[in-house]
């Protein structure tokens, strides 16, 4: 799978002159905080002083988790295909803030345990009608998990293609956050119990049930251990590792990639582990209100935009954070310099 991909760190030759620019533009010193930063990264991805956003894309991937049939979720499997439906019919969250920021959503089946016909905004991607119960067995074999990123990385090559810089990352699985806990465990070392959250809001009794069916799942003899594409494998979803290849072939392309939480943090993880220099091309967009996605923003070095206690999912902390991702654009375009304003600079 590594030689499908070649990711590098950009050039930081422009890091400098990209921070003198920042830095004469009539304000203190590092006073606009994270969007400095931002800025900076974002013209070191593209390698430019007047950094642009073109065609900026978000990618919902929809996937069906046998686990879920265990009873890790609080709601039944069949939501996934119903809020699937709900997305192509834009009335979900993430339909209202994708349009009201100006972003382009396409929704991904993965793999969802329902046949959908052929619907505007839908890609047609299903590697199979959801995973195996990761409980009992691998959740698929490693040529399901190879498929799956492969698709993944033709989706987001495509928009490349066709000229989109920003993409944002976003999932739908019932049960996907108990993949996601296994994940971010086996690849932080982080204790499973400190992985765990209510996910769509488990009762304490079904948060005590999850944390037993998923320490079960750990006793299981896996024969890849820990290496980042066996925990994948063993306890991922058909979303994650779809996304997993679309955030490769993203960072592989230099565009801006949007993180949203918890499944995708568990994506993005799992391709960092495998790819470090992945992380350059990420910006975190919020903290999740699930408690192992500090455990995942500590091991990738994400410093997140936005703190609202969010825990949807769909990639609503993604859509809302961009309008962030466009203010750094514009300030470095746009805002005045001392020198051009007639302004004195500090002594």
């Amino acid at each position: 799978m590594h030689a499908h991909f070649k990711i590098t760190a950009p050039d930081q030759g422009l890091a400098a002159p990209l921070q003198h620019k920042i830095d004469q533009k009539t304000k203190p010193r590092s006073s606009l905080g994270q969007l400095e930063k931002l800025a900076r990264q974002i013209g070191l991805i593209q390698q430019r002083l007047d950094p642009h956003i073109s065609q900026p894309h978000l990618l919902v991937f929809a996937g069906d988790h046998g686990a879920a049939r265990a009873g890790v979720s609080a709601y039944p499997q069949e939501v996934t295909w119903q809020m699937v439906n709900n997305f192509l019919a834009g009335g979900a969250a993430i339909n209202v803030f994708a349009r009201h920021n100006g972003l382009h959503l396409t929704i991904v089946d993965a793999g969802v345990a329902y046949d959908f016909s052929h619907r505007p905004g839908l890609i047609h991607a299903k590697v199979a009608p959801g995973t195996a119960n990761f409980i009992e067995e691998a959740a698929m074999t490693v040529d399901q998990c190879e498929l799956a990123i492969a698709r993944g990385a033709e989706i987001v090559r495509n928009l490349a293609g066709n000229g989109c810089n920003v993409i944002g990352f976003g999932e739908m699985g019932i049960g996907n956050t108990a993949s996601a806990s296994l994940i971010t465990h086996c690849l932080t070392g982080v204790p499973l119990a400190d992985c765990i959250g209510r996910g769509t809001g488990l009762d304490d009794a079904g948060l005590q049930r999850k944390q037993a069916l998923l320490e079960q799942a750990m006793k299981r003899d896996r024969v890849g251990g820990n290496a980042p594409l066996a925990v994948l494998a063993e306890f991922g979803g058909f979303e994650i590792a779809m996304m997993m290849g679309a955030m490769l072939a993203a960072a592989e392309a230099r565009m801006l990639l949007l993180i949203d939480g918890f499944i995708v943090g568990a994506a993005a993880l799992t391709a960092a582990k495998l790819f470090p220099a992945l992380t350059n091309y990420c910006v975190f967009c919020h903290c999740s209100a699930e408690p192992g996605h500090a455990a995942q923003l500590q091991a990738l070095g994400g410093e997140p935009l936005l703190d609202l206690g969010l825990r949807l999912g769909e990639g609503t902390g993604a859509a809302l954070a961009f309008p962030l991702v466009q203010a750094a654009v514009a300030f470095l375009n746009e805002m005045a310099s001392f020198e051009s304003a007639g302004v004195a600079d500090k002594a």
